[in-house]
């Protein structure tokens, strides 16, 4: 089925409905120009596709045609006549070089890289309306389509109508995700698989399996999964392909191998080849939080020396070359293989990193966290020394936002992706997200991550995060407004130091100082100023509500559900306050005594909440609500009246 001819409509064309605003699209592509008018969805739609065309794309592209309005899909191949059912709009979905897709995306022609792809919604000048969708490959075609899923406006009652635009775009990095790399309780299978999904939405490609308290990840290691949780490893391995995302089974022997055993060998390739017959094509072999200074079984000691750095860096580099060669390089589709070494978070040049640079299989990832365990910067410079230190770019694991140790008691951690510098897509593998114990709640950062990794130049955190809200509302504007004022609540993002890297409740904090500065000035702007603050302090305590009222995923009220108690409670606790600064400015002392109690009696019911059911290490504690800022606040302000 030929279909060439794509053109703007003529300016003068009165049928075609005006051009609206380019739309947001996550991650930031590339290229996103407009080109023409927008096209409207009629019920009807031909789909045209071939042997080469993604299946799991074209599921995707049927799925959201039906849900934009399309009550048939006509599937057709390009050979094939044009239906006379079809003459309102013509998808084609498949490879950038397909002639019919080729000649319709015109100059919009797809990167020739990996997951490229291009795509072009435009009138025809005498036949149906035609949206073309290209990839360099199937994950290219897959990321067209959840680009086009963006590209909808609604145009009155259940009608829709497409952007008219033309897009080529490409990732800059080419590994992005996450790994599941927590101490506490490792995520749910329901919960991983609702996350390769999320990871479909949002183009990343790699999730690393590597729950730190999954007893056959790292005590267990040597054991077999038993069949029921292999079963469940198979269907995730399944449910990430299908949303082209890199399932990378991970299994961390370092405390308790025996380097130089080969039965220790066996026993872990026999680890790997499960999972590997589970359709597992990525492994990993992490190495961190062990130590080097002493071995686990006495033939080490006989084969590497003395523990110490060097001696430890040559076990580690004999086991990982043998399995990088004598497993990855036999096993057909099998990705280079991953690693975390034991110092994984520093740029000081050591006999271990020196072992490592001069011995390891140079086709072996090895994983960074950048200048500490959790770095409050990452640069191109210190991705450059870390490069040179381990003789390879340097594939980040990037310890944010996950919430497993001290510092973090009591905190969920929605401060968006931030303070990753410009350019490091040159000067990496890759960047994964080591994610919180809450796998909703997550979805903040990780959908930050993810933009970042895809188009690190182009990234802006404030406007990232605006729209991370936003998805987890499914664009619905008052929640994604109460999950904005929430976020802040819950910005502060610690170090394993005194100082966090990212600082609590900018935007209250904010309005608290201004608020202030004029209720401290010359009187005369105080009605004002508190009738401002009033409000936001209201917006506090509405927001769980207006969470829970349906349009937020359900799993982020489940994680945030201590949280979102003790905000509602703390913000009645800021509006009493407020109203008692209000009685106090009036002179009705009495009045102000009684909201001060009042407040007081909300704030003792918001810190009686408890983080339960207990998810994290730190066990059921009170959830740390705009902490700093909002209790500072309502601290000074009951002194001013008293």
């Amino acid at each position: 089925m030929a279909v060439t001819g794509l053109s703007a409509p003529p300016p003068s064309s009165a049928a075609q409905p005006a051009a609206a605003a380019l739309p947001a699209v996550s991650p930031t592509p590339q290229s996103l120009v407009r080109d023409g008018a927008d096209v409207p969805v009629p019920r009807r739609v031909v789909l045209v596709v071939d042997q080469r065309t993604d299946t799991a794309a074209k599921d995707r592209l049927i799925a959201l045609l039906t849900t934009h309005g399309v009550d048939r899909v006509e599937v057709t191949g390009p050979d094939d006549p044009p239906p006379a059912s079809g003459r309102g709009l013509t998808v084609l979905l498949g490879p950038a070089s397909r002639p019919d897709i080729a000649d319709a995306l015109g100059g919009a022609a797809a990167p020739g890289r990996a997951e490229g792809y291009a795509l072009r919604v435009g009138h025809h000048r005498h036949g149906p309306s035609v949206v073309a969708l290209g990839g360099h490959d199937g994950a290219g075609q897959f990321y067209a389509v959840q680009t086009l899923r963006q590209l909808f406006r609604p145009t009155g009652g259940d009608r829709w109508s497409v952007y008219g635009v033309r897009v080529g775009d490409h990732p800059s990095m080419a590994l992005r995700g996450t790994i599941e790399g927590f101490y506490g309780t490792p995520w749910t299978h329901q919960e991983r698989l609702d996350q390769m999904d999320f990871y479909g939405d949002v183009k990343a490609n790699t999730y690393i399996y590597a729950p730190k308290d999954d007893p056959y990840h790292r005590g267990k290691w040597r054991d077999p999964y038993p069949a029921d949780k292999l079963a469940e490893l198979g269907e995730l391995v399944r449910r990430a392909t299908a949303n082209h995302v890199r399932f990378t089974f991970a299994v961390s022997p370092g405390g308790s191998i025996c380097y130089s055993d080969p039965a220790d060998r066996r026993a872990l390739k026999a680890k790997l080849q499960a999972l590997y017959d589970q359709g597992t094509r990525a492994f990993s072999i992490p190495l961190d939080d062990i130590s080097y200074t002493k071995w686990n079984c006495d033939r080490d000691r006989a084969a590497y020396g003395a523990p110490g750095r060097g001696a430890a860096a040559a076990a580690q580099v004999d086991l990982l070359n043998d399995i990088q060669k004598n497993f990855i390089a036999t096993h057909e589709g099998a990705r280079p293989l991953q690693m975390v070494p034991t110092e994984y978070g520093d740029l000081t040049d050591t006999a271990y990193k020196q072992k490592l640079r001069s011995a390891l299989d140079p086709e072996v990832e090895v994983m960074w966290t950048g200048t500490d365990v959790v770095p409050p910067t990452i640069t191109t410079a210190q991705a450059d020394a870390a490069s040179k230190l381990f003789g390879r770019k340097v594939f980040v694991w990037d310890n944010y936002p996950v919430n497993d140790y001290g510092n973090t008691s009591g905190r969920l951690l929605l401060a968006p992706y931030d303070k990753r510098e410009a350019g490091l897509s040159e000067h990496l593998s890759g960047l994964v997200a080591n994610p919180m114990n809450q796998p909703y709640a997550s979805k903040v950062a990780v959908f930050g991550a993810a933009d970042f990794g895809w188009n690190d130049r182009a990234y802006q955190a404030g406007t990232n995060g605006r729209r991370a809200m936003s998805y987890l509302a499914g664009g619905d504007r008052r929640a994604t407004g109460a999950l904005l004022v929430f976020g802040d609540l819950e910005h502060l993002a610690p170090t394993f130091g005194d100082t966090p890297w990212q600082d609590q409740a900018p935007v209250l904090a904010a309005r608290i100082s201004r608020f202030w500065t004029a209720w401290d000035g010359d009187g005369a702007d105080r009605d004002t100023a508190l009738r401002e603050l009033r409000t936001y302090l209201r917006s506090i305590r509405e927001a769980p509500a207006v969470i829970r009222g349906g349009a937020v995923q359900k799993g982020f009220t489940t994680d945030a559900a201590a949280w979102l108690d003790a905000t509602e409670l703390w913000g009645a606790a800021a509006v009493k306050m407020a109203d008692a600064l209000a009685a106090w400015h009036r002179g009705d002392q009495d009045r102000a005594d009684v909201l001060v109690a009042a407040s007081r009696e909300l704030q003792g019911e918001a810190e009686a909440v408890r983080t339960t059911p207990a998810r994290n290490t730190w066990g059921e504690v009170r959830p740390k609500v705009g902490d700093g800022v909002l209790d500072t606040f309502l601290t000074r302000a009951a002194e001013r009246i008293d």
